[in-house]
């Protein structure tokens, strides 16, 4: 297992960025910010022995923060918080006590607010052992931070070990009751951004999906897949069923198993690369969005250039007492953990 840290960048105040690099000799390598907790890249080889990046993500820290990468912002393999997902109207309550968050989607709120997790300079620590390599990131949000309440500390690991695993652990404590669900953005292309998605294979460990109101927001309930074109509980080609949804995939899928439990959620595959990454996790949901807002950038991405996996709690789960509890109170620690496996499929 190796590791090794340089320099990124400065933000726009001055402090420094940093970038760190830890790969095994299995031949996977994995480079992550301390901004925002980005992925920026994940090389891995195809059947053939080449390497790709099979995510979306810049090789400078200037892109992350361009105004024409900001004005279209896509949260290229960020950490986002306090609350992933949107937030209808941007309340909630708790306790009797209303609490307003900006709108920054329309109406709602989605992923933290204007300045969430994926804009913040995160501190770190480095570790090496035999079997594993990664990076600890820490984080205070205080309280009043984008209108939540309670100073969080928030903990996120990544590391990777010699099986080929990718392990993102996200814990969290707060002095006050607030919301909380954390998870990372990362876009995957298997094809190394050669060709878009659509003939990506994707199989997910799920029997229904959150309904949703025309802007998106959970309704409260749940549908079966069956019988309509977000049934992957075989695997399906991405696009063999988009043309049905105006805006391609952008749902939360109830993930099957008991919650709070480490299982298989998702399996994405590219049959010309041979790759393949399985996604495991403890959370009870999987927003998957295709990417039909994706932007061009620096001459590449676009619509369907790649696919968000992101395992998480519903959105809008402060509205609704029938999901799993988002809300972390004093004394609790918020403990989730995502498991990405990457092979060759034979």
């Amino acid at each position: 297992m190796r590791i090794s840290q340089q320099k990124f960048g400065d933000t726009k105040d001055g402090k420094e960025v940093h970038l760190f690099t830890f790969e095994n000799l299995e031949g996977i390598k994995v480079n992550i910010t301390n901004y925002g907790g980005i992925i920026t890249s994940i090389l891995m080889p195809d059947q053939y022995g080449e390497y790709d990046n099979v995510v979306l993500g810049f090789k400078n820290f200037e892109d992350y923060i361009s105004e024409s990468y900001l004005s279209s912002y896509p949260y290229l393999g960020a950490i986002c918080g306090r609350f992933v997902g949107r937030i209808k109207d941007g309340r909630f309550s708790i306790n009797g006590d209303n609490y307003q968050l900006v709108k920054n989607d329309g109406p709602n709120n989605v992923h933290g607010g204007l300045q969430g997790f994926d804009k913040k300079l995160w501190d770190f620590e480095i570790f090496q052992e035999s079997q594993k390599a990664g990076v600890k990131l820490t984080y205070l949000s205080q309280d009043g931070e984008e209108n939540f309440p309670g100073n969080l500390k928030v903990t996120v690991i990544y590391s990777i070990n010699r099986n080929n695993e990718f392990h993102i652990s996200y814990l969290a404590t707060s002095d006050k009751a607030t919301p909380v669900n954390l998870t990372n953005h990362t876009y995957f292309n298997l094809t190394g951004g050669k060709a878009t998605v659509l003939d990506h294979e994707l199989h997910l460990e799920s029997e229904f999906y959150s309904e949703v109101d025309e802007m998106s927001i959970p309704v409260g309930t749940s549908k079966s897949v069956e019988g309509t074109p977000l049934d992957f509980r075989r695997a399906e080609v991405i696009g063999k069923g988009i043309a049905e949804l105006s805006e391609g995939y952008n749902h939360n899928f109830i993930i099957n198993g008991e919650v709070g439990k480490m299982r298989k959620a998702a399996i994405l595959s590219e049959n010309k690369s041979g790759r393949q990454v399985e996604v495991f996790t403890t959370q009870p949901g999987l927003q998957v969005y295709s990417g039909y807002y994706l932007p061009e950038l620096n001459g590449k991405y676009g619509p369907y250039g790649g696919i968000a996996l992101e395992t998480q709690h519903f959105p809008d789960s402060p509205n609704h007492p029938g999901f799993p509890d988002t809300i972390l109170k004093p004394g609790e620690v918020f403990n989730e953990h995502t498991l990405f496996k990457f092979k060759i499929r034979v």
